[in-house]
């Protein structure tokens, strides 16, 4: 019975890095990264500090999303993020998934 949980564990393990890997490939895919890194502010904020803010926060997802989609400005100062009504609703779903994961 321990070896079989133990296999379970590491496939799920595999599976959730397989994941984040997929999720960070989109957002390099649609241009993220551009203004924004997983732990240094560039044009934007770290990814992780989006994450840290945001942390508790029960809206954050569905803030985030809209935020993505519409584009914004004043959270982090006056730069502007510009709307990215271009990229996939699932696709900008699963990219803010992986921001608020980020620790």
């Amino acid at each position: 019975m321990k070896p079989m949980i133990a296999a379970f564990a590491a496939s799920l393990g595999l599976l959730l890095a397989g994941t984040a890997q997929a999720d960070e490939k989109l957002a390099q895919a649609n241009g993220c990264m551009t203004c924004h890194q997983l732990d240094k502010k560039v044009l934007g904020p770290s990814y992780k500090d989006v994450a840290a803010k945001y942390k508790g926060d029960k809206a954050a997802e569905a803030t985030l999303i809209k935020k993505v989609k519409d584009g914004g400005k004043g959270v982090w100062g006056d730069m502007i993020m510009p709307p990215n009504a271009h990229v996939k609703d699932a696709d900008i779903a699963a990219i803010v998934k992986w921001i608020l994961a980020q620790k």
